[in-house]
């Protein structure tokens, strides 16, 4: 993106970056805009939204005025004979034929669901029908950096990972990797802030829906579960089902997941602390707790970190796993930058190290 002087950084290789956002007026887009700010190497060349068609994007974002972005136009619009990566923010369902109709030259991280689960048939299942862009799905990498990075690297369309699922995953693929807890009776609690339902208009996100209460929703049926189960499966070598439950709390970002897990035969709460330890000791985003210290939302608002921490439990044989992120930035956005600088050979955190903003 320009700097406010007008004069554009370039990365190590001399190539300024150009990126499109798709969907930039919603939460997941805007987000993306706003961490673009402060990247070095990252140009915005176009930015779509199919409503506010035609409106300068400080007019849907005030609060991002003072950058300098071109104005919003139609998916249909876009020139990407100037672009070399795209975000595609589009809701779930929308985004395979847009993605498979992408030039194929260019980068794609897509932030949504249209490419995170590999079986096309689960997918019917859960999402309400048939995937469109069959074949393509086949060529994506699934988008979780820190356990599939030699994958992101080298592949042209990223399935961005699901809130919940980065939340659940950061702890529990190491744990279930090492064999030091058992695949099965993985009880997942999830809390989430309204932001991760996205900027439509709906009667039960009004201020007086959610206020003052906290309500679970998708009981037994979150489209997040298959994503989870996948990818638990695959490392765990053996059909992994978990009971998962989702709420809404009143604030607007952050979401904690709260794991309850059996551990395997002779090991103890410190070796899951110290396997977690291990495997993200160089790992700038993913900070594994001291003994006894509580992760918490506000701890990691605003920015790319997941905090983890981990309990014993009082019934023999379990422990409580804790893991936090922002559910906009690490959750969604953030990771979506963090695996578009790997596939366009920048260093990942470039744009990221934002601090948490506390209070």
């Amino acid at each position: 993106m320009p700097s406010r002087t007008g004069v554009r950084t370039v990365a190590a290789d001399g190539k300024q970056v150009n990126v499109a956002v798709l969907g930039a007026s919603g939460y997941t887009g805007s987000e993306i805009v706003r961490l673009l700010a402060v990247h070095p190497y990252m140009n915005v060349t176009a930015i779509t939204a199919e409503s506010n068609a035609g409106k300068e994007f400080a007019e849907v974002y005030p609060q991002l005025g003072s950058l300098n972005l071109p104005t919003l136009t139609k998916n249909h619009e876009v020139d990407y004979s100037n672009v070399d990566a795209i975000f595609c923010c589009l809701p779930h369902g929308t985004t395979q034929e847009i993605v498979n109709g992408l030039p194929k030259d260019k980068k794609v991280v897509d932030l949504s669901a249209d490419f995170r689960l590999r079986d096309v048939d689960t997918y019917a299942e859960w999402y309400g029908g048939e995937h469109s862009a069959q074949e393509l799905q086949k060529e994506v990498a699934y988008g979780l950096t820190e356990l599939n990075r030699d994958a992101v690297k080298g592949a042209r369309v990223i399935a961005n990972p699901g809130c919940y699922p980065t939340s659940v995953q950061l702890p529990l693929v190491p744990l279930l990797k090492a064999g030091q807890i058992q695949s099965e009776d993985i009880i997942i609690d999830a809390k989430s802030g309204v932001s991760g339902a996205g900027r439509g208009a709906k009667t039960q996100f009004l201020y007086s829906e959610i206020a003052e209460g906290i309500n679970c929703y998708g009981v037994g049926s979150h489209r997040h579960m298959p994503e989870i189960e996948q990818e638990l499966t695959l490392v765990a070598g053996t059909d992994v089902s978990i009971s998962f439950t989702p709420h809404l709390m009143c604030m607007t970002r952050g979401m904690q997941s709260t794991m309850y897990v059996k551990m395997t035969s002779d090991t103890t709460v410190d070796d899951l602390r110290a396997t977690l330890k291990a495997k993200y000791s160089n790992e700038p985003f993913v900070q594994v707790l001291e003994k006894g210290q509580v992760p918490h939302t506000r701890y990691v608002r605003g920015s790319n970190f997941c905090n983890i921490g981990v309990f014993e439990d009082r019934l023999k044989g379990r422990a409580i796993i804790i893991s936090v992120i922002d559910n906009l930035v690490k959750g969604s956005s953030g990771q979506a930058l963090q695996n578009m600088n790997l596939i366009m050979g920048i260093d990942e955190t470039t744009g990221l190290m934002q601090q948490p903003m506390f209070p």
